[in-house]
């Protein structure tokens, strides 16, 4: 199977970036470099059983990540499988604002860890800082520990098991935290079915934000500030369009502090929540 043949039957199944897909799946199936598949892309690679099905699962839209194994995120690379989201580069944003602002010898949460890239790049980045990693679901959770490990992390790194949702979802002789980082689900329920087909093979648990896509930072600016330190701030990432609703919920909440953080893409992205000293 050639390069050229691999674009075409993934351009026919209406994959935007096929070329790049392409690039990738040789990479990982092959063993062939960029410059081997520029520079002759009309040279077949053979029957390999391993490409010719992971170029059909592509052109059924499942997620190419998910059929290399892993990705990268920051300056780091994540193990990533059916368990978790996909990290995405907007959610870089948070990070680079988490190891800016997250003060020394700082101890922070990453609730809805997933794969654990909030936390574990943040750690990487941060040889001064310990983190709590939260998820609710324990394979979920498993991917995000070999991260930690993989990455030279983990003994920074407690994962803990618990639904971000209940009342005293962590451990109650817990010392306080100076930050928590979250990424929660966000889209709205009804927007779902509206995705685009690759989303749907990705866990729906951390895509679906209920209703109107706010119940989790409702919730958690309710339970979670317990855990924060007076000084302490939260930093979710969010969609393009809850800006203003974030700013709501943070008065509804006491943190009168409010910063909106855009991505690459000139979209609101991260929102800070604090609450200045008078």
């Amino acid at each position: 199977m050639t390069y050229r043949a691999i674009v075409e039957r993934l351009q026919q199944a209406g994959i935007e970036q096929a070329e790049w897909d392409a690039q990738l799946l040789l990479e990982h199936f092959c063993g062939a470099s960029a410059l081997d598949v520029m520079g002759d892309p009309n040279r077949d690679y053979g029957n390999v059983p391993a490409l010719l099905e992971a170029v059909e699962r592509r052109a059924q839209r499942y997620p190419l990540q998910y059929l290399i194994g892993e990705w990268a995120f920051y300056r780091q690379i994540y193990e990533v499988s059916p368990d978790c989201l996909i990290p995405r580069p907007d959610t870089e944003i948070l990070v680079e604002r988490a190891i800016k602002l997250l003060p020394t010898g700082a101890r922070f949460a990453d609730l809805c860890t997933g794969s654990g890239c909030i936390a574990v790049s943040t750690l990487a980045e941060r040889p001064d800082t310990t983190a709590l990693a939260v998820d609710k679901f324990e394979n979920t959770l498993a991917v995000a520990t070999r991260n930690a490990k993989k990455n030279g992390v983990f003994d920074r790194f407690t994962p803990v098991l618990a639904d971000v949702l209940q009342k005293d979802f962590l451990p109650a002789e817990l010392e306080t935290l100076d930050a928590v980082l979250c990424n929660p689900p966000y889209i709205p329920t009804r927007e779902l079915a509206s995705l685009e087909p690759e989303l749907s093979v990705e866990p729906r648990a951390a895509l679906d934000g209920g209703d109107d896509g706010l119940i989790f930072y409702d919730t958690l600016l309710a339970i979670a500030t317990p855990y924060l330190k007076r000084d302490g701030f939260f930093l979710f990432e969010i969609g393009y369009d809850q800006a203003d609703d974030l700013r709501a919920l943070a008065q509804k909440h006491g943190f009168s502090g409010v910063e909106v953080i855009r991505d690459y893409g000139g979209n609101d992205r991260v929102v800070r929540l604090w609450r200045p000293f008078a």
